[in-house]
């Protein structure tokens, strides 16, 4: 790529935002009642994790993506560590995920002292192949008095993590179809996607529970925040259970009947997410016209724009290029950056972290054809 070139990147850019100044990778936008909310739930001093917002929260997430439950925590990570310990994952089990991914979904497995195994994604969706899942398992696993278990390893494998990349709805259907057949518990990674679909289905409703994240970059934002989604009662009521504590409801007595965790979203937190949420709409709409104008202009160059997989419909939370390789990933990240405009490498493979490295995988070919080309460019809601 020449250098003019991605000077007329970055100018469109900086157009395209309407400033010349410093363009962030993806801020937040506190248009709506957000102050009004806040100031509501300060004057009402319930600002931890007892008040009305975290109830309407709750409510409102659900009906949003069509679950029965929603269980607001501090943060996604805490939403994907419960939601592994709600499909009963145990030290030493194992846990398939894919390697293209935030560093999160593997901490999350870790905090349980389980093991990720790492199984490719595809190249149109950036998220797990249920085709490579379900090769994996046809050469390596076998079932034994309804378990599935590694014959390579010896260890049971509990569940599957699938992560929706950049919002981008990766075929979890097929994905759902293979762990039901292998007795594998779906656990969606749905940190990324909230307002996306696949066949008209909400992302994070097709696992037994999903796990949502509203981090400061995420589409809708408290500062933190997460949320366990599931359509079963009884997992719900554990999930509400363990993530405030553990602690049985008494008048005034300390009562707690296992291991808990202070999980559990503060008030004033869901105070910003009820505002938030009420926005996503525009939100959404916002970043498909972005997506559309990205995707005309990089039409005219050899830069491929990252589309919505099929049948889907994608929030677009992070606007997604591929150059043609890492040298022309890396200038462009130079470039880029130097002259006032964010962009971002997609996540280095996990399986090359230290604490991962001797994980079991297959040969991750398409994993690492997009770990050399894929940049994230400016994707914030244009005011």
């Amino acid at each position: 790529m020449q250098r003019c070139n991605m000077k007329n990147i970055v100018d469109f850019i900086q157009n395209t935002f309407k400033t010349k100044e410093f363009v962030p990778l993806h801020e937040p936008r506190f248009i709506g009642n957000e102050k009004k909310y806040l100031n509501d739930c300060i004057d009402s001093t319930f600002v931890s994790s007892v008040g009305k917002y975290v109830d309407t929260f709750e409510k409102e997430f659900a009906l949003r993506v069509g679950s029965k439950y929603a269980i607001a925590t501090v943060n996604g990570t805490a939403a994907l560590h419960v939601s592994l310990l709600l499909v009963d994952v145990k030290k030493d089990d194992e846990v398939i995920t894919q390697p293209l991914t935030f560093i999160a979904t593997c901490n999350a497995i870790s905090y349980l002292g389980a093991k990720p195994v790492f199984v490719d994604v595809d190249i149109d969706t950036m998220g797990l192949s249920p085709d490579s899942l379900k090769r994996f398992l046809e050469k390596n696993c076998e079932i034994k008095n309804s378990t599935c278990i590694n014959k390579i390893s010896g260890k049971v494998i509990k569940a599957c993590v699938p992560m929706h990349t950049f919002g981008h709805p990766c075929r979890i259907d097929e994905i759902k179809e293979i762990c039901d057949k292998w007795n594998i518990s779906l656990v969606e990674d749905a940190a990324e996607s909230l307002g996306s679909y696949y066949k008209n289905r909400h992302t994070g409703t097709f696992g037994k529970v999903g796990a949502f994240s509203f981090n400061g970059n995420k589409i809708i934002t408290s500062g933190g925040g997460g949320v366990i989604v599931t359509d079963d009662e009884a997992i719900a009521k554990r999930a509400k259970h363990i993530t405030t504590t553990a602690k049985i409801p008494h008048p005034y007595e300390y009562v707690h009947d296992e291991v808990g965790y202070n999980y559990r979203l503060p008030n004033i937190n869901a105070a910003l997410l009820v505002a938030q949420l009420e926005q996503l709409d525009g939100f959404l709409a916002s970043k498909r016209e972005l997506a559309l104008r990205y995707k005309e202009f990089f039409s005219k160059s050899e830069i491929v724009f990252a589309e919505e997989p099929k049948e889907s419909k994608s929030n677009y939370w992070l606007q997604a290029i591929l150059l043609s390789d890492k040298n022309q990933r890396d200038e462009f990240l130079e470039f880029t950056n130097k002259n006032g405009v964010m962009t971002r490498p997609i996540w280095r493979l996990m399986n090359e972290l230290e604490m991962f490295k001797d994980c079991q995988r297959d040969n991750l070919k398409n994993a690492k054809y997009l770990e050399q080309r894929v940049v994230n460019i400016p994707s914030s809601v244009i005011l």
